[in-house]
């Protein structure tokens, strides 16, 4: 019984982390939308989401927002020469994920 409770709460705090790892990564390829000067398809972002994250995770939209929101006030603080370095790869991720078209 110990240790299905152990491995129960090493997955939890797994799924934990890869969710907060997703709503961060995503949340740098969304908050750099505009900054970046592109423009994503809503369903790429609805299959990414149905495909990277667990149907049950309540915590993942407040997480994605904080990183969301994080991401869009550092792009504001940036110098072109990042700002360019910054774009280039989100621009990267983003094909990568579907988001934008090659």
């Amino acid at each position: 019984m110990a240790a299905a409770l152990a491995l129960s709460a090493g997955s939890s705090a797994q799924m934990n982390l890869d969710s907060w790892r997703v709503s961060e990564q995503l949340g740098a390829v969304l908050g750099s939308e505009a900054a970046c000067g592109l423009s994503y398809d809503p369903a790429a972002i609805d299959r990414f989401i149905d495909e990277s994250v667990a149907a049950d995770d309540m915590e993942f939209t407040s997480n994605l927002g904080v990183n969301t929101r994080s991401t869009v006030r550092q792009v504001e603080d940036m110098s072109a020469s990042t700002l360019t370095a910054h774009c280039a790869q989100i621009r990267r991720v983003a094909r990568s994920y579907g988001f934008v078209a090659d």
